[in-house]
């Protein structure tokens, strides 16, 4: 093992406390940042997220209503910051075409497009009577 990778290793293994919440919360930021920079999609979804939060918080509705109409949108960006990951993992082993990892890409991208249509339901049936 190189001694950078036992040097990573050992360093995480060090980290307890707020010493380990502050690195996880740095490597978070990373992994936004990346997503941000390197997925047009995550970058579209987030804008979709911030419009629809500010609407939800605008429209007349009751608290769980707004929480809905908030939690599945955010839902989205979660689930395609998962789809990112699993797609980069797959990239990372190689680009050559292979059965297993189009399946992989495939069933994250379906996770994205269910996280979708849950939202476009909620919103339908919450925010469309109220806007009409």
């Amino acid at each position: 093992m190189s001694a950078i990778i036992e040097n990573k290793l050992m360093t995480k293994q060090q980290a307890v406390g707020m010493t380990r919440i502050i690195r996880a919360a740095g490597y978070s930021l990373a992994g936004l940042k990346a997503a941000w920079k390197n997925e047009a999609a995550f970058r579209q979804e987030s804008l979709l997220c911030l419009v629809a939060t500010v609407l939800a918080i605008w429209l007349d509705v009751s608290s769980i209503e707004r929480l809905m109409l908030i939690g599945c949108v955010v839902l989205v960006v979660i689930v395609e910051l998962l789809n990112s990951a699993i797609e980069a993992v797959v990239d990372r082993i190689g680009y050559e075409h292979h059965e297993l990892s189009g399946r992989a890409k495939d069933i994250g991208s379906a996770a994205v497009l269910v996280a979708l249509l849950l939202s476009a339901i909620v919103w339908a049936v919450i925010a469309l009577p109220r806007l009409f």
